[in-house]
């Protein structure tokens, strides 16, 4: 027998959601100031009903009445809490949230209440370095530095089970897709790569953990990169490649350069009327211009003593 159950069901809607919000507190100063002149006098009444001895009708009064100072007295010093700038105080009375406390200073809260401590200061989060196949297969070595910082006290405390460890999982997570959806190096004109593209790809990266991370209350300040490379597995046969690339690169700039010195250098003594060259004779000119620009080591002067055609 199947039940049929509505969409949505047993999800808490957005509205429901735990929220920070502004906790009660009163002076703490002045509480404290209160709370000692309390215990002071219970414990003079207390000294001084003892003293008068049980004969007299008068202690025991005084007994319970220096009682009830030094039960005020606890109860006022024990609702005390310093709450130091950077930190926030999360009030929670019999299970249930009942405000957070960030003004620096000292407060004074419901005694009976639970006040944890949550640091609300900018944090940085290095990442273990971990080996990830890139969009090409090619496994990788990449890490990364997260600034992070708490926002929401209430849904960091509540929204999830430990929000440093869920932090620290969501970060690593979104480094690993991120490595695994882009090329180390593009191949394609256009195309985003690990290696050409760091600042878009560290701006995805910072999109994508503050998307994973917002259930905790906590915001993205800045992420980046602090290590990628090659596995030293495959290292050695990219760097080979990579240098393989250079070189053709240089060697196309540099015929790419020695052709157009040739059409000028032909140009110019067209133009000018130096000399007058066949067709011949232009090839000759231009494979002997070509093997000086494109040579790797010094070219050798050859003196033609004789003439132009021996």
């Amino acid at each position: 027998m199947s039940v049929d159950v509505p969409a949505g069901a047993g999800q808490e809607p957005v509205s429901r959601q735990m929220a920070e919000r502004q906790g009660w507190s009163a002076p703490g100063v002045r509480v404290m100031v209160a709370g000692i002149a309390m215990l002071l006098a219970g414990i003079v009444l207390l000294a001084l009903g003892v003293s008068l001895g049980p004969s007299a009708a008068g202690p025991i009064a005084l007994i319970w009445a220096a009682a009830l100072l030094i039960i005020a007295g606890y109860l006022a010093l024990r609702g005390l809490t310093a709450v130091v700038a950077g930190e926030a105080r999360v009030v929670q009375l019999f299970g249930r949230y009942r405000g957070t406390v960030r003004e620096p200073g000292l407060h004074w809260v419901n005694p009976f209440a639970r006040r944890r401590k949550v640091s609300v200061r900018i944090r940085n989060q290095e990442t273990a370095i971990a080996k990830v196949n890139d969009a090409d297969g090619n496994p990788i070595e990449i890490a990364a530095v997260v600034v992070w910082q708490v926002q929401d006290t209430a849904q960091a405390l509540y929204a999830v089970d430990d929000f440093l460890q869920f932090v620290t999982i969501q970060t690593e997570t979104a480094v690993r897709h991120t490595a695994s959806s882009y090329p180390y190096t593009s191949r394609v004109e256009g195309e985003l790569s690990l290696r050409d593209n760091a600042d878009e790809i560290t701006q995805r990266l910072s999109d994508e953990i503050a998307d994973r991370v917002r259930p905790a209350g906590v915001t993205i300040v800045e992420s980046r990169l602090t290590r990628l490379s090659y596995a030293p597995e495959i290292a050695q046969a990219m760097l080979r490649q990579q240098q393989a690339n250079a070189v053709v690169g240089a060697r196309t700039r540099i015929v790419e350069g020695a052709v157009g010195m040739v059409q000028l250098a032909l140009r110019r003594l067209q133009e000018e009327d130096v000399v007058e060259l066949d067709e011949e004779r232009k090839a000759a000119m231009v494979s002997n211009l070509l093997v000086v620009l494109c040579s790797e080591q010094a070219t050798q002067q050859v003196v033609n003593t004789g003439s132009l055609y021996q």
